[in-house]
């Protein structure tokens, strides 16, 4: 396999991004790889806002995973910042490659660098095998997360 780069999310990778959101059981319910336009006036504002940090995983020039990683000023543990990891794929012919591991390194990393003093994630109750992923990597299902569709 060629390098791996892992840079700053472009309006071109939009359509590689929708598409792998797309390429899963929950992905294919959710989202329209069909219509950019919400995902492009999306974009747009995640580029106007200096906590989120939209990626991309290229490699031989092609878009094959992607996070967004958010930084989160807050008080509680004494005013720590902490990050949150959204929208992490794997494209499929990647998958089982580590690349899934780079990405969250990566995001760990950044982390840091940005003087975070927690990373967390949620990850879909049925998604089991990425449960297990994040374990691996020393995470710890210590919370349950709630949602309210609006």
């Amino acid at each position: 396999m060629g390098e791996l780069d892992i840079r700053p999310a472009t309006a071109e990778d939009i359509p590689a991004i929708v598409a792998m959101l797309a390429d899963d059981p929950l992905g294919a319910e959710r989202e329209s790889p069909g219509d950019l336009t919400p995902y492009t006036a999306a974009f747009e504002r995640l580029v106007g806002d200096p906590h989120q940090h939209l990626v991309v995983a290229v490699r031989e020039g092609r878009v094959v995973g992607t996070l967004q990683l958010t930084i989160i000023p807050g008080l509680s543990r004494q005013g720590a910042t902490r990050s949150l990891i959204e929208g992490v794929r794997v494209h499929a012919e990647e998958r089982g490659s580590g690349l899934g591991s780079r990405l969250i390194t990566w995001a760990i990393e950044e982390s840091r660098r940005r003087d975070c003093h927690l990373v967390q994630l949620t990850s879909d109750s049925t998604r089991t095998d990425a449960h297990r992923f994040y374990e691996r990597l020393g995470f710890s299902a210590t919370h349950i997360g709630f949602k309210l569709a609006l």
